[in-house]
């Protein structure tokens, strides 16, 4: 198989880039680009570090980010697993990409930045839930933001209410990674009344 290894190359394989994709991306929150993340509660937070790269998804009941201002976005860190990968890169590197998604939407709204965590105890009060609070907020320095065309999901089909069918468990995928030292029908039984019960 043959690879593309030089820029030169690549850059001769497609043409140059419609003006308006260069012309939507702002370095500040627009009024309407707060517009549209303050809509969405769910994003993909994707971060890089010593290790390699990271994609966590991040969702909220309401939006899954904050507006502190037109250049600073907030997100709460909600309960997980501890594994810790993008808050561990966000201390390693700081380089963080979102994407932010709206239910029924075909575009995206994506933003470059640099993250920090923190603990500052009147930010996690902000975020609290049922009298959980985060154990840290990430604060996320817009470098740029851009919205991104219908093009991926409207080939995906995404929001068209198809559902698909077959797929393998949670407590499969996990039983089979594992050897069977975790997950299984019990974990498959006992995850959806727990996940409720430990959303924040």
């Amino acid at each position: 198989m043959k690879y593309i290894e030089k820029l030169d190359d690549l850059l001769g394989l497609y043409g140059q880039p419609v003006g308006a994709s260069l012309q939507k991306v702002s370095h500040i929150l627009t009024p309407l680009y707060a517009k549209w993340i303050a809509a969405s509660k769910f994003c993909v937070l994707t971060t890089t570090g010593p290790d390699g790269t990271d994609g966590s998804p991040r969702g909220d009941v309401g939006p899954v980010v904050q507006i502190s201002d037109a250049q600073t976005l907030l997100m709460p860190d909600w309960r997980g697993n501890n594994r810790l990968d993008s808050l561990r890169n966000i201390v390693e590197d700081g380089r963080v990409s979102l994407m932010f998604m709206v239910t029924g939407s075909n575009e995206v709204v994506r933003v470059n930045g640099q993250a920090k965590l923190t603990t500052d105890t009147q930010l996690r009060a902000g975020f609290e839930r049922k009298g959980t609070r985060p154990e840290t907020v990430i604060v996320i320095k817009i470098a740029e933001v851009y919205i991104q065309c219908s093009r991926a999901l409207l080939r995906s089909g995404l929001w068209d209410g198809s559902e698909t069918q077959d797929l393998p468990t949670m407590g499969e995928i996990i039983a089979e990674a594992s050897d069977g030292q975790a997950g299984g029908q019990e974990f498959d039984r006992s995850w959806p009344e727990r996940a409720v019960k430990t959303l924040w």
